[in-house]
């Protein structure tokens, strides 16, 4: 097997106009900076089709053209067809609407697993299905191991599981689960999965088909593209769910019947943007050429795993090694464990004050529940104001990496 290249940092920060602000961004897990392909895909729609989509003419048909183009590239990403993803403004509005969907299909009785680490987004919007008689039942963080354990998931699993949500990694705690076996297990009683990949896209490569999901999440924000949220379903399921948009669209017209209003389109067209940049990437590191698109981002998202984890490793040395602190999930950089998302607290300290401290310095970070409520409580940290976070990609530098732990070696 060819050897990975190490990633070009210079090269990667000339692409990110924003990185010119001084700010070293660690706040990368709340919305990452977006590349100049991305931000020329979007001027370009607007300085030049800026014009309703699909008309006979031909400013109209290159919208067209270029919004279903991002629709497409981005579905390719994970291996999905154009037609199981829908471009929704959001990842918390497209669980919403999908949870409208799937209402109709639910019997009183049926149950529905949810879990108390993921992100609101993949909970709030199914809680509420207990409105209409279905037994909502959640899947708890181990206290002791501060993980989501499948044995205790496989305990949960009745005749009436309809379907398990959860998160492929936490925005809080970082850590991977293990979709493959949750998959395996919600197959046993014929249930359905659906995965909130939001913390995950940013750092790892899903494969919808490889992995069997049911539907899977991620915000492309949040992955170096526009404010948008894109929801994958298993063609079959797109089809059975019921629809969501105006009457008078069929319940064939997927991805369309669950995309109420219809899809933004100079950010749906900015999506190739993200493509765009891939390939940049790929370009600049790899000699041997790759026709299929796949391929070259399977390759360029190992590069960004093996960066990100030397970079973060520094980082979770120091933090182990104060003994105020304390670094919640696992204490790993080890890229097949976790993603660069460390969140951690101080002792005796409210959470608030340290981002605040080492912002003087032109370092980004937060505190917060950042929408995992029901994870911080669970830890038991909502009386501190939450978890401090530091996430990194891979636009950071060792530098960057440097400069945070001097701010908050004087901080804490």
């Amino acid at each position: 097997m060819a050897r990975i290249p190490d990633l070009d940092s210079d090269f990667v920060r000339r692409q990110f106009p924003p990185i010119a602000n001084g700010w070293a961004m660690f706040e990368n897990a709340g919305g990452t900076y977006v590349p100049r392909h991305v931000i020329d895909r979007v001027t370009g729609y607007l300085g030049e089709t800026q014009v309703q989509p699909g008309g006979p003419y031909a400013p109209s048909q290159l919208a067209e053209e270029r919004i279903s183009r991002g629709q497409r590239l981005i579905a390719a990403m994970i291996n999905a067809e154009p037609d199981e993803v829908v471009i929704g403004p959001s990842t918390t509005a497209n669980v919403y609407v999908l949870s409208h969907a799937l209402a109709p299909l639910l019997a009183e009785g049926d149950e529905v697993i949810v879990t108390n680490l993921d992100h609101e987004a993949n909970v709030g919007a199914w809680r509420r299905l207990a409105d209409r008689g279905v037994k909502v039942l959640e899947w708890r963080l181990n206290p002791d191991s501060l993980e989501l354990e499948t044995d205790a998931l496989a305990m949960m699993l009745t005749p009436r599981t309809r379907l398990v949500c959860v998160t492929a990694c936490s925005n809080v705690l970082g850590g991977l689960t293990d979709i493959a076996e949750v998959v395996r297990l919600a197959r046993g009683v014929d249930a359905m999965v659906c995965v909130d990949a939001v913390a995950y896209v940013p750092h790892r490569l899903p494969d919808v088909k490889a992995l069997d999901v049911d539907f899977l999440l991620f915000s492309p924000y949040k992955v170096y593209g526009p404010h948008l949220g894109v929801l994958y379903g298993k063609r079959d399921r797109l089809l059975e769910a019921r629809g969501q948009n105006h009457d008078f669209i069929g319940e064939d017209r997927i991805p369309l019947k669950l995309n109420p209003g219809g899809v933004n389109h100079e950010l749906t067209a900015g999506l190739t943007g993200i493509v765009d940049y891939f390939d940049a990437l790929y370009a600049h590191h790899f000699s041997e050429p790759a026709n299929d698109l796949r391929t070259r981002l399977e390759k360029v998202y190992e590069a960004i795993a093996q960066y990100e984890e030397t970079l973060s490793a520094p980082f979770v040395d120091f933090l182990k090694a104060k003994p105020a602190v304390r670094l919640l999930g696992r204490a790993t950089a080890d890229q097949t464990r976790r993603a660069p998302t460390f969140s951690f607290v101080v002792d005796g300290r409210p959470s608030a004050e340290i981002p605040a401290a080492v912002g003087h310095h032109k370092i980004a970070i937060r505190s917060g529940d950042f929408y995992a409520a029901r994870c911080i409580d669970a830890l038991g940290l909502r009386s501190q104001g939450g978890v401090i976070r530091a996430s990194m990609v891979h636009y950071n530098t060792a530098d960057e990496v440097g400069r945070l732990i001097a701010a908050l070696d004087e901080a804490i």
